[in-house]
């Protein structure tokens, strides 16, 4: 019987010899977790599928490098989460709000929450959100409405944690201003 192998030696052997069992090995492993962190933040089961399936094809393809300087888990979520980003970008900030209202549908009494997106999406805010630039907007997507934290947001956005602390101070401040 074979001794399992790590991550690191998983994709250096799919890196360096597109070694198939071996990125199928890292695939069972890994692909049910970031589907199923993909569908906490999208509600669109398809579009989850397609990103989940882009992101292993990137490594597969070696166009996504690992560095062996983290977790690979971590790794693989900032590779879905920037194309998740990407296949939204086009629905703008309403798409990703009626999302956000999609994961409480389930729920027959209307949420605190649901009533404060809702104001967002029709109200003063939603048109203040809309100024935001895309960097700022995408940060408090991730710190405020899908409640990650610092650290959280700046794995899933690719940038510093000081760089999120920065750009959520200027998007309330920006917000502050507009809604004055």
């Amino acid at each position: 019987m074979s001794e399992m192998r790590s991550d690191g030696e998983l994709l250096r052997a799919v890196a360096a010899d597109g070694d198939r069992r071996a990125f199928e090995e890292l695939y069972r492993r890994y692909a049910p977790w970031l589907t199923a962190r993909m569908r906490s933040r999208c509600a669109d089961a398809g579009v989850v599928d397609d990103v989940v399936q882009e992101t292993f094809l990137a490594v597969w393809r070696g166009s996504a490098r690992y560095r062996e300087d983290g977790d690979v888990a971590g790794w693989l979520w900032r590779i879905g989460s920037r194309r998740l980003v990407d296949a939204l970008r086009g629905d703008g900030a309403r798409g990703r709000l009626r999302q956000a209202l999609a994961r409480l549908r389930h729920r027959e009494e209307v949420s605190a929450e649901e009533r404060v997106l809702a104001g967002v999406e029709h109200g003063d805010l939603a048109a203040a959100l809309v100024r935001l630039s895309p960097e700022l907007r995408a940060v408090l997507q991730a710190t405020v409405v899908d409640g990650l934290t610092t650290r959280e947001a700046a794995v899933l956005l690719g940038i510093p944690p000081g760089t999120v602390k920065t750009r959520a101070m200027r998007a309330r401040k920006q917000l502050r201003e507009a809604l004055a």
